[in-house]
């Protein structure tokens, strides 16, 4: 009869300890796996890792508020990929291509024609006036739900030219871990990209997992109207806002209203917003994507077209910026490797 008892005793002991471990693996993952387990294990990881532990350790020196943990990250380049052209402009190159019947003078003028020619380098030559007249153009004319269902349906289709995946699908892995991490340890996140914000909201929760009022970008004129007697938000082909270079740390003071303690970048377009964050007291929190990586990914910074770094690479060292180098730091680049 006692051993019995016994036996029934430790069977009981068995599934009450399995259970606490379900319900400990429920309610907090983390528990179960080292963080960011997309990369490796380098200075790198190593400087994250401490940072969140210290600014999350209640009583000690470096400890942040939750409410003041925000992290900011750019986007083009920094949680997804930029190369061998900004995923925008893939989407303007399509949009003319596809608005090309209803305008026929575009096959003469510049540089639409050289959009239809295919000729990426005559586009390049139109400048900063022929790229904001395309995205006039391709972002504008429309009303903000028009806007976000021809961006949502291009996001469910396109692809990358180089890897044949869809655009949703090249993102970092590593990044996609470090917000996942950030988020588990009281940490807000935000993009503040030079981006249109328009743009990136509509699919910015499902492939980051941050909502759209936590997306900071470029903007045009917007003005309220009635259609019939339905009230709509027209999309007008003007510039409100360039979110990039000095305009970072403006949008985020304007839009967010708090001081960053995280912030993560890879060019130029990035140095005021690290400057700014890092030069606050406090703990303060830096990093560079350096694209080192031309097998798995692409290799580029100082002479690039698109995402140059050459100013912020070369500061990164006096101002204690981690520059997180993509070849040696990360064990993958894309989920689907």
């Amino acid at each position: 009869m006692t051993n019995r008892s016994e036996a029934s005793d430790a069977i009981f002991a068995s599934l009450l300890v399995a259970l606490v471990m379900l319900i400990i693996g429920a309610v907090s993952p983390a528990w179960a796996q080292e963080p960011l387990p997309s990369w490796n294990d380098t200075a790198a990881k190593t400087r994250i890792i401490d940072f969140v532990k210290a600014t999350t350790a209640k009583g000690g020196e470096g400890y942040v508020a939750p409410e003041d943990r925000i992290a900011v990250f750019d986007n083009d380049g920094t949680l997804w990929v930029e190369q061998p052209f900004y995923i925008q402009l893939g989407f303007v190159l399509d949009r003319v291509k596809t608005l090309a019947p209803q305008h026929p003078e575009w096959k003469e003028k510049a540089p639409f024609k050289s959009v239809l020619a295919g000729d990426l380098k005559g586009v390049a030559r139109s400048g900063e006036k022929g790229m904001v007249e395309l995205g006039m153009a391709t972002h504008a004319g429309m009303t903000t739900d028009q806007f976000s269902k021809i961006v949502t349906d291009w996001f469910a289709t396109a692809k990358h030219p180089k890897t044949g995946k869809l655009y949703t699908e090249m993102t970092y892995a590593p990044m996609r871990e470090l917000l996942d991490y950030l988020r588990a340890n009281g940490f807000k996140t935000y993009i503040v990209s030079g981006g249109g914000v328009e743009f990136m909201r509509p699919i910015t929760e499902k492939i980051y997992g941050i909502p759209p009022e936590q997306v900071v970008g470029s903007t045009i004129i917007t003005e309220y109207a009635l259609v019939g007697d339905v009230p709509v938000l027209r999309r007008l082909p003007k510039i409100d806002f360039v979110n990039d270079g000095p305009g970072k740390p403006v949008g985020i003071n304007q839009f967010i209203g708090r001081k960053p303690i995280f912030v993560a970048g890879n060019s130029d377009g990035d140095y005021e917003m690290l400057r700014w964050v890092t030069a606050a007291k406090g703990p303060g929190f830096a990093m560079i994507i350096h694209h080192t990586d031309a097998e798995r990914e692409y290799a580029y910074d100082r002479q690039s077209t698109f995402g140059k770094l050459d100013k912020a690479l070369n500061e990164a060292e006096r101002r204690n910026w981690l520059v997180v180098d993509m070849k040696a730091d990360w064990k993958k680049i894309f989920g689907w490797e």
